[in-house]
């Protein structure tokens, strides 16, 4: 494992979508050249680190309040999120580093659910919902 807890600044990056990788994350993403920082998957044994650590999923520092929870419009919903919390100012970083990212990050699975109109809605016309969102809101 690399070493924590990492400013921002220092974090590894994904050489293929050129964003940092944080530590919730760690090496999970497996790779014929060996394993290399990924923001495509949640390292399980980090995700339990930080869970029993209470260390912040971007940085790996020990975390305090105000936190903060990454996650999909979904799990907003369900109130259960799959990415640990973080510090404030960490998820706005990592928010803000990953705006331009159109593939799934951070363990989520992206598509979309087609829902059919059920016979007491409003609007009849069928849509597409995402199953998975970045949301650049910042906290405030």
């Amino acid at each position: 494992m690399d070493a924590a807890p990492r400013p921002f600044a220092d974090l590894p990056r994904d050489d293929e979508l050129d964003v940092p990788v944080p530590f919730a994350c760690g090496t999970a993403d497996p790779n014929p050249r060996g394993p290399r920082p990924s923001a495509r998957v949640l390292d399980r044994r980090r995700v339990t680190q930080c869970a029993l650590s209470r260390v912040c999923g971007v940085c790996g520092s020990v975390l305090g309040r105000p936190l903060a929870l990454l996650g999909t419009e979904r799990e907003v919903g369900r109130n259960a999120f799959h990415f640990p919390p973080a510090h404030v100012a960490c998820a706005q970083a990592l928010v803000a580093a990953y705006a331009g990212v159109t593939v799934p990050v951070l363990g989520q699975a992206a598509g979309f659910e087609f829902v059919r109109p059920g016979r007491d809605d409003i609007d009849d016309r069928p849509t597409f919902q995402p199953n998975s969102l970045l949301d650049d809101r910042r906290a405030g």
